[in-house]
């Protein structure tokens, strides 16, 4: 019965270099449980998590290192945005 809270959780990881990417590419991503420990090691890493129920949708689609595909630029870009203010704030000992 574990397995049932898990059940509909969907997570993925981007990573993304600047200097070295074009695009953000997926590095991890799952359902279920799989999801629930990808949200664990985020959190125990102090990865910022970002809640967007489409776009994880759209990415767990993907394979492992694929690049995020040019249609969900404009939504990775608002995640890519939010953690830029986040470490902004974190900087500014506004957090």
């Amino acid at each position: 019965m574990a397995d049932e809270q898990y059940k509909h959780k969907k997570a993925a990881a981007l990573e993304y270099d600047m200097e070295q990417d074009v695009a953000p590419h997926v590095v991890a991503s799952g359902k279920g449980m799989i999801a629930e420990r990808i949200i664990e090691l985020a959190q125990e890493h102090d990865v910022p998590l970002y809640e967007d129920r489409n776009l994880v949708e759209m990415l767990v689609r993907l394979d492992l290192g694929d690049a995020v595909p040019y249609e969900l630029y404009q939504a990775v870009a608002e995640v890519l945005a939010f953690i830029y203010r986040l470490e902004q704030r974190a900087t500014d000992g506004t957090l």
